[in-house]
């Protein structure tokens, strides 16, 4: 496989990156009013999602990486958190992302989340036609596991 990272990749982290950065500015814009058992079911939605992508981590050990193409030496993982997600780590920061807007109430952090939403579809096709042509058992996988959750 190709060492060099593609431009593409580069361009998928960047935005992603971009997207984090503008979902922790400090801006208080648009927020709504929830009920407070609505608020708190926010942070378990983020506690449950920090965990859930914590076990990603910890599976994806050494073979982590920002971008979309697979590492050199990596395995295909369809184990433990990988058999709820194909992208377990996308899914824990869409969750995690949606239980702290909850929580906070806040409008704004919603509408970036679903912009991490749509990003992370699209890097997630770029990811997954990559890994099929690095694994051929992929095809079967995506058929038996669904992308988020």
């Amino acid at each position: 496989m190709n060492q060099k990272t593609p431009l593409k990749d580069y361009a998928f982290v960047m935005v992603q990156v971009l997207l984090f950065i503008a979902y922790f500015l400090p801006l208080r814009v648009s927020y709504f009013q929830l009920p407070g058992w609505l608020c708190y079911s926010g942070l378990v939605l983020l506690g449950v999602s920090i965990l859930f992508g914590g076990i990603a981590l910890f599976q994806l050990n050494t073979k982590l990486s920002p971008f979309p193409s697979p590492v050199a030496s990596g395995k295909l993982i369809t184990s433990g958190v990988y058999r709820i997600s194909r992208h377990p780590i996308y899914t824990a920061l869409l969750f995690s992302g949606l239980g702290y807007a909850i929580y906070g109430s806040s409008l704004y952090k919603v509408v970036i989340t679903l912009l991490l939403l749509i990003l992370f579809y699209y890097k997630s096709v770029y990811e997954e036609r990559l890994l099929q042509e690095r694994f051929p058992e992929y095809e079967d996988y995506q058929k038996r596991t669904p992308r988020f959750i």
